[in-house]
């Protein structure tokens, strides 16, 4: 009888909980005694596909589309039909292995949304249909006795934090592989619902590039009575603007480079802009006026010295981009100790203030500038986000799944 079940699933390529009682009566009995595994079958009627990049070269446009395998099914997981996938300036960094080497072959993105079409018996806040969501983080360790993980702040596990992609799941599961693809298989407590009101293509984005602004900002005090700055307005600096005003802050700055950017940026929302390149006396002008700044900007390069100069006593500099490398420059000591100045970082966010984001985007109508792209052009999408073409942020649209 196990042959015979083993010969019909590896024929028809299809899920065994898809035949019914009547067409093997043992079947339930079946369902309880043996595991995927030991069926040694496939477990889907549907393919992991997606663009993979086998070296560093493919950060240049040179991706190619094939299959790949996910992560080994647990009854903890979720599958899902790619819909929608942001496109994230760390993807261009693993692509090219910009931070640590990485391990090729890869499918980069962390911004996907979708239908969970697969949903473990141990996921109890997700069902078959769902249109779901999947930010930078795929699991954690999500133990009792863990510091992080159990006061609701699984980004800084550091037991077991396994990235969306290019990371190794523990307990022999395999590889995580991220979202332009057109099926994706992540730990379904990093698996968050899309409320109703917020269409994909701005939910998609929202997932890293959202959440790595409002979480800092929500933790340091981003809301009424507030001045706050946003240093470099693409595609996360602009989320640092929509949502520091979604939070209440009473001013928000934009902190870019050029002139030419500033329409944009007060169309955003933001209230003042600083062009740091076209007015070599902004720092003096802005000396000591601003509570809280979020810079997003991934450059070694960057002023930091001067940007620590805008802060009033007791403010407060938070960094969330990350250079290839990780350097930052150097900054003077008496800087801070002269203004009581507080610096820190602040990586992604966790489950549960995702859910808070995208909740407060659809009450406070957060609208984020996307541009959509279908997932088939998925390489020349990543070479104009490269070239800083984006305004401000690409979402691949997969076609086979939703209308572009």
């Amino acid at each position: 009888l196990l042959n015979y079940l083993q010969l019909i699933l590896g024929h028809y390529h299809v899920s065994y909980q898809k035949l019914t009682n009547k067409d093997i009566p043992r079947l339930p009995q079946l369902r309880e005694q043996f595991t995927a595994t030991e069926l040694n079958v496939t477990m889907t009627d549907y393919k992991f596909e997606g663009w993979l990049g086998h070296s560093p070269e493919s950060v240049n446009g040179k991706m190619e589309w094939g299959a790949f395998e996910p992560k080994k099914w647990t009854e903890d997981d979720v599958d899902i039909e790619v819909s929608h996938c942001g496109i994230c300036g760390s993807d261009l960094h693993m692509l090219r292995s910009g931070w640590a080497e990485t391990p090729y072959p890869c499918c980069v993105g962390h911004e996907i949304v979708g239908k969970a079409v697969r949903v473990g018996k141990n996921v109890k806040h997700v069902s078959v249909g769902d249109r779901v969501g999947v930010g930078a983080q795929a699991r954690s360790c999500m133990q009792s006795d863990c510091p992080e993980c159990s006061t609701g702040r699984e980004n800084y596990c550091g037991r077991a934090n396994v990235s969306t992609y290019g990371s190794v799941y523990p307990n022999g599961e395999g590889k995580s592989y991220g979202g332009y693809a057109d099926y994706n298989r992540t730990n379904g407590h990093f698996v968050i619902k899309i409320p109703e009101g917020l269409p994909s293509e701005d939910a998609a984005p929202m997932l890293c590039g959202g959440i790595t602004v409002f979480s800092p900002l929500k933790d340091n005090g981003c809301g009424p009575g507030k001045t706050v700055g946003i240093v470099g307005v693409g595609g996360l600096g602009h989320f640092g603007v929509l949502f520091a005003k979604a939070l209440g802050a009473d001013k928000v700055v934009g902190i870019s480079r050029k002139a030419s950017k500033k329409d944009e940026v007060l169309k955003l929302g933001a209230d003042e802009y600083i062009a740091t390149d076209d007015d070599k006396d902004w720092a003096k002008k802005n000396a000591r006026s601003i509570d809280l700044i979020v810079s997003t900007v991934s450059s070694e390069k960057m002023p930091l010295q001067q940007y620590l100069t805008l802060l009033k006593v007791n403010g407060t500099y938070i960094q969330v981009g990350a250079p290839d490398g990780g350097n930052l420059p150097a900054i003077n000591a008496f800087t801070l100790l002269m203004n009581g100045i507080k610096v820190g970082g602040s990586g992604i966010g966790s489950p549960s203030e995702i859910k808070e984001m995208l909740d407060l985007a659809v009450e406070k109508k957060v609208k984020p500038w996307v541009q959509k792209r279908p997932m088939k052009d998925a390489n020349k999408a990543i070479v104009d986000m490269e070239a800083g073409h984006a305004r401000y942020r690409y979402v691949l649209v997969n076609e086979k799944h939703a209308k572009l």
